[in-house]
């Protein structure tokens, strides 16, 4: 595959500062899409709608060089190449007869391309087709991709810009653009300079209490010793991807009871999941419940939560970077806020939702996303490749887990003339123990864990876990609200 594609003469582009660290083969960072079609899957319909589409934006038609001798100072750089779409459009060869359990291969199938290391002397990109029934799919498209090439947002906008409306064949698909509610602010005089100096007060406060912590865990401050934990080791451990598919209503109707953000019920969700995970490994060893209820009090675990640092991007936008030349915010803008998660026994399951509130609140108004993507951005450019990969190195070794969310269109849309049925996704960088990631597509919300199977042997029980606890969440907010 590799010997059909050859270098072009064109222009180099050279890498930003997060996808040059994710480039590091340390890393192994790599997203894995699951798209569920309606239909069966035709192999010309997809190279030819990636022929008309994908391969238009320069950064799918260019291969990652780690050793340009083109740069005075060697930097990675994308290189452009003569690219054959059929040599990255793969069709495995299925045994239709002897799969018994589809929805167990889909997911053994994903573990194996995760694990398998990706060929970077070609632009590092594939797209499987697996023509598979299963329970909420007629075939399934795997999409892996190297992580350098962008991040969750802006992949997202590339597949919205390569769909159309299944309503309107011609039209482009839309996602609900997030907007900030201004409230008119009625005080006046002293108490409104009053207000603002508190504002500036706590703002210098939060964000010398978040530098610190962030630079106590790069010295020495790291997750307590618990089920989700192992020893740092050398290289990435082979990774287990499983994803559940809830109904994304409901947690709609959990946000809009607890007047709070998506993201806050899900990090909530998050918070109750992993607690009644942790309690049930806890039972396994014969604790009585007050030991249990010891232990987790005592479980300081962190995770670090990706940030889209960019505007809101409309569809209009990624459509125009089909062209070489367009200018647009496409590749890794992201920074990472470090989350300590409410481990605990709680006896009011809302209690998960109000302590994600609280404390995102508190990183809203801090600028660690920000100056995490600084940190990177000059330390690349003072000390080199090297000190940034320590620095991440040590980030992900001293917490345990990587949470993100992103939001889907809400309107069903068909890609390459296949309507999609559901999206889920995995973004794996770093040695953490547990990934998880959260994805809608109109009224359907797709988690998403990929674990080290070495630590984490049971990842259905977890991923049982976080569902079950979302329905107590659920039950218990519309019964403590009075909503029928």
């Amino acid at each position: 595959m590799a010997s059909e594609e050859e270098e072009e003469r064109g222009e180099e582009e050279p890498l930003s500062p997060v996808s040059r660290l994710l480039s590091s083969p340390e890393l192994c960072a790599v997203i894995v899409v699951t798209i569920g079609l309606k239909t069966r899957c035709n192999i010309s319909s997809v190279v030819a709608g990636i022929k008309e589409s994908l391969i238009k934006l320069p950064r799918f038609s260019c291969k990652l060089d780690m050793d340009s001798k083109n740069k005075k100072k060697a930097e990675p750089v994308w290189v452009p190449v003569r690219i054959q779409v059929e040599s990255h459009v793969i069709v495995p060869d299925l045994d239709h007869v002897n799969i018994e359990n589809p929805e167990e291969f889909i997911e053994d199938y994903c573990s194996s391309i995760v694990n398998t290391p990706m060929d970077m002397s070609i632009p590092p990109w594939e797209f499987h087709v697996l023509n598979l029934k299963t329970s909420n799919a007629e075939s399934v498209g795997i999409v892996k991709l190297h992580h350098s090439l962008g991040d969750g947002m802006s992949l997202m906008s590339l597949l919205l810009a390569c769909s159309r409306k299944t309503s309107d064949p011609n039209a482009l698909p839309t996602i609900t653009a997030t907007t900030k509610k201004h409230q008119k602010c009625k005080d006046k005089g002293w108490r409104f300079i009053g207000r603002g100096l508190w504002y500036i007060i706590r703002f210098i406060f939060i964000n010398f209490v978040e530098v610190f912590k962030f630079v106590l865990t790069l010295c020495f401050l790291r997750d307590t010793k618990n089920a989700l934990s192992s020893e740092p080791m050398d290289g990435i451990q082979p990774r287990k991807i499983i994803h559940r598919i809830i109904d994304f209503d409901d947690v709609k109707l959990v946000k809009n009871i607890m007047q709070m953000k998506v993201n806050d019920v899900l990090l909530g969700m998050t918070q109750a999941g992993l607690s009644r995970y942790l309690s049930k490994r806890c039972a396994d060893e014969d604790y009585t419940m007050t030991q249990k209820e010891k232990i987790l009090d005592r479980i300081h675990l962190r995770g670090t939560v990706a940030v889209n640092l960019r505007p809101y991007t409309k569809i209009q936008d990624m459509d125009n970077v089909m062209t070489k030349g367009a200018k647009c915010t496409w590749g890794n803008f992201v920074g990472l806020v470090i989350f300590p998660l409410w481990i605990r026994s709680e006896d009011d399951p809302l209690e998960y939702l109000r302590q994600a509130k609280a404390t995102m609140d508190r990183k809203k108004l801090s600028l660690e996303a920000f100056n995490f993507y600084a940190v990177i951005k000059f330390t690349m450019k003072l000390f080199g490749e090297k000190v940034v990969q320590a620095i991440s190195k040590r980030l992900f070794d001293h917490t345990t887990l990587t949470y993100s969310n992103v939001m889907g269109p809400d309107e069903e849309i068909s890609i390459f003339d296949h309507p999609i049925s559901y999206l889920a996704a995995s973004a794996l960088t770093g040695s953490q123990i547990l990934n998880i990631h959260f994805v809608s597509y109109v009224n359907k919300l797709t988690i998403s864990l990929a674990v080290d199977a070495t630590v984490i042997p049971d990842p259905h029980r977890l991923c049982d876990d976080l569902v079950e606890s979302f329905n107590i969440i659920k039950s218990t907010a519309l019964e403590k609200y009075k909503i029928s």
